[in-house]
């Protein structure tokens, strides 16, 4: 190709790049204008349907309008984000090549040189065009570049001090001068932090007052069964939403009192779920100014011991900017009948015995996180489980339950995830299996590695997986219900009819239950997929529905509960009602039903 016609080709390809740009970047702009006008998700019409809905609660075809509605808006705002993510990327490519070309073109232009003829006043008015044309072409791009990161991150409103986002060393754990470890009575052992920081066993032993050298107290870590006869997680033993108890009740009225056997006001408030081991009863609850770990008596109510969760190294001075609906206390605890842990929105993580004393302490970093941390602690033996998700990064910690050390950190893939870790038995081992965008996934629980991982998420992930069956169950509003085979690494069956929002799935005798934040209670045949029967009843499911005594809870935030049996038919068998929102899911042990409202914890059984 002669030069004159690589000039031609090359000028050819800057102009057609640079209006492509320049047109990508006026769109950009234009939607990014429209966003700052119109906020995501928030429409007149919808809030107006919802109000209608108020004054005519059984109108099924305005509920279905208000779905129709609300899908619609959500599909077509991911549909935005998308566009918008992809118009950034083609207007980088077109800027790209428009420079390239550009460049090629004034490179070959040197070469042959300008005609005589040229006067210089011209040479330098042309000039001087071309360069403010090149400047006002530039800046229309990076302002478009710049429109394309601001509608795709418009929650950076809820962004925290980056200094303060970064995840603590070990050398941030609280000294513990003396502490015993061992999953067995056989390999239990005294162990110390040194000065640097590592944990060294001791070779010592308990001395009384008269001298004599008895034999140390060893810690012992609770297996299978031991587990089932408590609730040592949020949605009971393994985070798995069962329940092993019998002669759950049916039917009880917060109002007249109908089976409250007691209940205890709450001193702060907080989202997380009752805790259960033994006779004690575990909640935290926090504002922007103190948190706070209570254990209330499980026969009486009465508060066995309050302890506050401060002067912890490197708890930041000031609270993280939180929505209502998540708060400062969200994550449900988790025990293993030797110890209780808590875990807050400010990164905060502690360790109480089980009469009060703190054990460990340390900050995990803030979570840059838009809503609030709220993913639930899940513990197996000696390790204690964080799904600690932020918008700078996605991780799996371990830490050794006994000292707060990191045993294992794992970095994953995906985006932020508000649903909390389960512990499900895969070919008879147990399995951190966790939810997010775009994945499920399990870990194993020694050394954190990924065992398997299934593409099938979309979206901001609250609902937690379930297992059952030798399948796990995932879902999200506007993603998908699905089965996963996590040994062939593969998706069994898919529906996207009813989807959760917040309320996670479970699993049991063969059945999937799934409870929507509009109000469908739907039962599926958890092998095959085969939906069996839906319910639409209330406003909308927080509570995650639940399995005790073979019979399936469900609270709607109204504060209504409804028992169903574990059936292929619809069969109601029970109501309740708490008088005010729930948002949290109830624990059963021994007959006996646990359940915190906004300001009170109640115990519900027969009188």
């Amino acid at each position: 190709m002669e030069p004159e016609e690589k000039l031609k080709f090359s000028l050819n390809i800057a102009l057609v790049s640079g209006i492509f740009s320049i047109t990508v970047a006026l769109l950009l702009l234009l939607n990014f204008v429209q966003m700052a006008k119109n906020k995501p998700l928030e429409s007149k019409a919808l809030t107006s349907l919802v109000k209608r809905l108020s004054q005519e609660p059984d109108s099924d075809e305005l509920k279905q309008e208000i779905r129709n509605f609300d899908l619609l808006a959500r599909k077509a705002y991911f549909n935005s984000q998308w566009q918008v993510k992809t118009g950034g990327y083609l207007l980088l490519f077109g800027a790209l090549v428009f420079a390239l070309s550009l460049r090629i073109y004034t490179g070959i232009k040197s070469k042959i040189g300008e005609p005589a003829i040229k006067e210089d006043n011209d040479l330098t008015s042309r000039m001087m065009t071309q360069r403010w044309v090149m400047i006002s072409g530039a800046v229309l791009i990076l302002f478009g570049l710049i429109a394309s990161y601001g509608s795709v991150d418009h929650l950076k409103k809820y962004t925290v001090n980056e200094s303060l986002a970064e995840v603590k060393t070990v050398d941030n754990q609280e000294r513990i001068e003396l502490i015993k470890v061992g999953v067995t009575p056989q390999d239990s052992q005294l162990v110390s932090i040194n000065a640097d920081k590592k944990v060294v066993p001791l070779v010592l032993s308990k001395t009384d007052t008269s001298g004599i050298k008895t034999a140390p107290v060893k810690i012992l870590f609770p297996g299978n069964n031991e587990m089932k006869a408590n609730v040592p997680s949020f949605r009971g033993p393994f985070g798995n939403g069962v329940f092993f108890t019998k002669g759950t009740p049916v039917d009880w009225d917060a109002t007249s009192g109908k089976n409250v056997i007691w209940k205890t006001a709450v001193p702060k408030n907080g989202f997380n779920s009752p805790v259960i081991w033994g006779n004690k009863v575990f909640l935290s609850g926090a504002d922007n100014q103190s948190r706070e770990v209570y254990c209330f008596d499980r026969s009486s109510g009465k508060i066995l011991w309050k302890q506050l969760a401060d002067n912890i190294p490197d708890s930041p001075a000031a609270s993280p900017k939180v929505t209502e609906d998540t708060g400062f206390s969200a994550p449900s605890l988790t025990t293993d009948g030797n110890r209780v842990y808590a875990i807050f929105a400010n990164g905060d993580i502690i360790c109480f015995d089980m009469e009060g004393k703190r054990v460990w302490a340390r900050n995990l970093g803030i979570p840059d996180n838009h809503y609030g941390h709220a993913s639930s602690l899940v513990m197996l033996k000696d390790k204690l489980f964080i799904q600690y998700d932020t918008n700078k990064s996605r991780k799996l910690l371990a830490l050794n339950s006994t000292t707060g050390v990191t045993v294992w950190e794992t970095v994953r893939k995906g985006k932020i995830s508000w649903a909390s870790p389960i512990l499900a038995e895969i070919k008879g081992k147990l399995q951190v299996v966790l939810s997010t965008d775009p994945m499920v996934a399990g870990y194993d629980p020694e050394s954190g590695k990924e065992l398997w991982s299934v593409d099938c998420m979309s979206g901001e992930v609250g609902p937690s997986p379930a297992s059952g069956g030798g399948l796990i169950f995932a879902a999200n509003e506007y993603a998908k219900l699905v089965a996963i085979d996590p040994m062939k690494k593969t998706k069994v069956w898919e529906s996207d009819e009813f989807l959760p929002e917040v309320a996670s799935p479970v699993t049991f005798n063969g059945l999937l239950f799934v409870a929507t934040s509009y109000g469908v209670l739907a039962c599926y045949d958890a092998i095959a997929g085969t939906k069996y029967w839906s319910k639409e009843e209330g406003p909308g499911y927080y509570s995650s529905p639940v399995i005790a005594d073979n019979k399936l809870y469900t609270f709607d935030t109204s504060g209504k509960m409804s028992v169903y049996e574990v059936s292929k038919e619809e069969k109601k068998v029970g109501e309740g009602n708490a008088a005010e929102k729930i948002t949290t899911t109830p624990a059963f042990k021994d007959g006996r039903m646990y359940l915190r409202t906004p300001k009170f914890i109640y115990c519900i059984g027969k009188k």
